[in-house]
């Protein structure tokens, strides 16, 4: 069908179906007639935001759904929920097993998560994330990736009150004793740490630096606590009288991304975990997360 004749019928059935039952909302016509300028952007139009209450829902649940469930999750009645469907599997957002008849995304779904993933900078976005985050709570706060030569610094801010650390952008961060290396050696693959921390637990055994793991076992006892806690955190270990948090982001793969730090002096610097720096920065992580197409649970 001709792109002008299909939209044209599309626009005919959606007003065949808005007249059959309940309204959907407020249309663009209602907030032109009532709203202005800035008062107009603020209001929008309902009818999008309460249809996308479905596609929230399905983006959410694993699994194809059946009408009266999928209109249920999205707090609306299945005769309201099926106009919006309708709609939806017109353009492709949505689509439906024609067996079944569950629904599910859709093509077009696919296709704007691609693009959203495509036009992506987990950097970017962290640097913008963390600027905020370091003006509310003044910290001193910083980006990690992994580099040729192991957790790299890229990116750092500092608080109104600097620490005494000696870091600087390109610092490759050590993997046993640092929050942010801690952090990498935690949750990648240990074909590309193996070889980092057997060098970094040769130099350990030669020296009396305390607190940082001095066998493979005690190794292994730190990441899995790194893991249970979905975050490293080091206190006095690599500088002294220097705390540090790092948080994990993931991409949408669930591989790691990139690590968010914090650090500040012993004392000025709330190191317990589920304190006010522990949770800001474990829920900027999970914003940047999300950002990047992370989902805890499978899809």
């Amino acid at each position: 069908m001709p792109h002008t004749a299909r939209s044209g019928a599309i626009r005919n059935d959606a007003k065949a179906d808005a007249n059959a039952d309940e309204p959907l909302g407020a249309t663009e016509a209602d907030d032109e007639s009532t709203d202005s300028g800035e008062e107009k952007l603020r209001s929008g139009i309902q009818s999008i935001e309460v249809g996308f209450r479905l596609l929230d829902v399905l983006t959410r649940e694993p699994r194809a759904m059946m009408l009266r469930d999928l209109a249920q999750r999205a707090g609306m009645s299945p005769a309201k929920a099926h106009r919006y469907l309708v709609s939806f599997l017109r353009l492709g957002v949505v689509a439906q097993d024609a067996l079944s008849g569950r629904y599910e995304l859709g093509g077009f779904a696919l296709q704007l998560g691609l693009a959203r993933l495509a036009r992506v900078d987990g950097v970017k976005l962290a640097r913008i994330a963390l600027a905020e985050l370091r003006d509310r709570l003044d910290l001193t706060v910083g980006i990690a990736v992994w580099g040729n030569q192991g957790p790299t610094m890229v990116h750092w801010m500092e608080s109104s009150h600097p620490a005494k650390a000696s870091l600087k952008l390109g610092d490759v961060m050590p993997l046993l004793s640092s929050a942010t290396g801690l952090l990498f050696a935690a949750y990648l693959p240990a074909g590309k740490t193996a070889a980092m921390i057997e060098r970094e637990l040769a130099d350990t055994r030669r020296s009396s630096q305390g607190g940082v793991p001095r066998t493979r076992e005690e190794v292994e006892r730190v990441l899995a606590q790194v893991r249970e806690h979905e975050a490293a955190r080091v206190e006095g270990m690599l500088l002294p009288t220097i705390h540090a948090f790092c948080m994990p982001v993931f991409d949408s793969t669930g591989e790691l991304a990139l690590g968010l730090v914090a650090l500040g002096h012993e004392g000025a610097f709330d190191i317990s975990w589920g304190g006010e720096i522990d949770t800001a920065l474990r829920e900027c992580a999970r914003k940047l997360s999300y950002e990047l197409g992370y989902s805890p649970t499978p899809r």
